[in-house]
């Protein structure tokens, strides 16, 4: 395993996306530990949460019980291992999303949070997406007082412009360690953001990190068919022996030093080929045809590598 930082706590690569894992189509509680017991066992010490991430009609924070369970039933170490979780939306009994920025709001959802992971501290505290409903500044502020009162170590922010890091920055100062917005093969819209990152010394942490790329065996060889766009990380991972998806995240570590990939995974076997993403070292060749393959438009210029 590779390992990257988050601000001084160093941290694995490849992270785990815990969501798949607490919302709809989740699977049972089993298979849900088995697949953190999985990451663990393959070196990720990085997991990513949320309140928000439950069912529809669900109590706030079952994810991050689940989490809290299965690192509590780990039979190996977990002092090395940082959970981070969000605040600020909500779900709706429909299944939609909603956002809550308030100060009060914000105070309490961390508060919960703290306790359901347990701990001393919740080791990264993200505000999960700007309400614009509520200034901006004044979300930040109340999560500034939670990283004064202890509740809180490290900060991020989620789903933002290079305004909102720059002001995120400005207020949490050195506490602010990573910022959290979708970036893909497919969705590119946020190159200016992880550029940002990569001059701030900030991790950047891909979310939906594997769009674009169809699923496919993780031995490559019975794939679907391809969507022609993204060939190239297909053809890569057929020359390299593995999946398309492990070749995708791969590409996203290239991009710059500060990115650390939080793919989601329901089952064990998912989890184990992403974080052999982080042994996956690409060319400069496969690197040039794989940029190509992403880059289809003047919103995903290939972003300078750290």
């Amino acid at each position: 395993m590779r390992y990257g930082a988050l601000g001084d706590v160093r941290v694995s690569a490849i992270g785990l996306g815990t969501m798949p894992l607490s919302i709809e189509g989740r699977p049972d509680e089993t298979r849900a530990v088995a697949t953190v017991h999985a990451a663990l066992d393959a070196g990720v010490t990085l997991l990513d949460t949320a309140d928000s991430y439950h069912p529809p009609g669900g109590a706030p924070g079952e994810g991050e019980l689940l989490v809290a369970r299965a690192l509590a039933s780990y039979g190996g170490g977990t002092d090395g291992v940082l959970v981070a979780t969000k605040g600020g939306r909500g779900r709706t009994a429909d299944g939609g999303w909603t956002v809550d920025g308030r100060p009060a709001h914000l105070r309490r959802a961390a508060e919960g949070s703290a306790r359901r992971l347990g701990g001393d501290a919740i080791g990264l505290y993200q505000l999960h997406k700007p309400d614009p409903a509520v200034p901006y500044a004044e979300s930040l502020g109340a999560i500034k007082e939670l990283i004064d009162a202890g509740t809180v170590r490290l900060a991020g922010v989620s789903n933002v412009d290079a305004g909102q890091i720059l002001l995120a920055r400005e207020i949490l100062g050195d506490r602010l360690v990573s910022v959290q917005n979708r970036y893909s093969p497919a969705v590119r819209e946020s190159e200016a953001e992880l550029r940002l990152c990569a001059e701030l010394g900030l991790a950047f942490l891909p979310w939906s990190p594997l769009g674009g790329i169809s699923r496919s065996s993780l031995d490559g060889t019975s794939a679907r068919e391809e969507d022609p766009e993204f060939g190239a990380f297909h053809r890569v991972a057929r020359a390299r022996g593995v999946s398309p998806q492990r070749v995708a995240l791969a590409w996203l570590l290239a991009r710059a030093e500060t990115v650390l990939p939080i793919p989601g995974a329901s089952r064990p076997e998912t989890v184990r080929d992403s974080a052999g993403a982080a042994e996956l070292v690409l060319d400069g060749a496969e690197l040039a045809e794989l940029d190509g393959a992403a880059a289809t438009g003047p919103d995903r210029a290939p972003a300078a590598r750290a």
